[in-house]
């Protein structure tokens, strides 16, 4: 008996690293356009830390054209960043990619997504694994909610697994508006780590217009 007490101290006990504070955060790419949006629910475990924790970040960043913006999902800590150069969107990718490679062996446990417009002025999209490879896509989703939202997207963006479609057609920004909005909506109502608030950048050649949305909250 007093071993079994001693080991379940030991395991009580253990130190743990990371924590996932939930939350889903997307982005979608259009010719001249980017919307990119993110719930504001911090929580652990069935316990809410706080409603509003913005996981979109441009703070972090004097971006030179201040057209991009980074969303994080994950352990929050681990998002937390400050840059102070003038940076384009190929240039803050890259350096994002860097800094969770130097990481590899001890990775910060964040997924981020980089979404805005390059400098031809063309919407972007960079997802990330956690130890820094990344690549360019038209749409991306990670979080607690990504395994409801990423065949959404991957149907109603993608035009995957559809037929007699154009899948060469491009979406309307006010298209991709609608299906971030839908997402969301949408994934509220099964996953219990999203919710709260729902805050929404809309990046075109004119700058960045943020809205924010009310969510559930239960």
């Amino acid at each position: 008996m007093i071993a079994m007490t001693e080991a379940a101290a030991k395991q009580n006990n253990r130190w743990e690293p990371y924590v996932d504070n939930g939350g889903t955060s997307l982005a979608i790419a259009g010719e001249d356009f980017c919307i990119i949006a993110s719930d504001t629910r911090q929580s652990e475990g069935y316990s809410i830390n706080t409603r509003y924790d913005s996981k979109l970040h441009r703070d972090s960043f004097n971006f030179r054209t201040e057209k991009i913006s980074l969303a994080t999902t994950g352990y929050s800590a681990d998002a937390k960043n400050k840059h102070d150069k003038e940076m384009h969107s190929h240039s803050i990718a890259q350096m994002i990619s860097i800094i969770q490679y130097q990481k590899r062996f001890f990775p910060y446990y964040v997924f981020p997504i980089l979404g805005g417009l390059d400098q031809e002025g063309k919407g972007c999209v960079y997802s990330y694994d956690p130890v820094g490879n990344m690549e360019r896509v038209g749409f991306q989703v990670y979080g607690s909610a990504s395994g409801l939202i990423q065949p959404f997207l991957d149907s109603q963006v993608g035009f995957k697994n559809q037929q007699n479609v154009d899948k060469t057609r491009l979406l309307s920004k006010q298209e991709a508006y609608d299906i971030a909005i839908d997402s969301f909506t949408g994934a509220t109502e099964r996953d219990i780590y999203t919710g709260d608030f729902l805050e929404v950048y809309i990046i075109d050649k004119d700058g960045i217009k943020k809205e924010v949305r009310q969510l559930k909250f239960d």
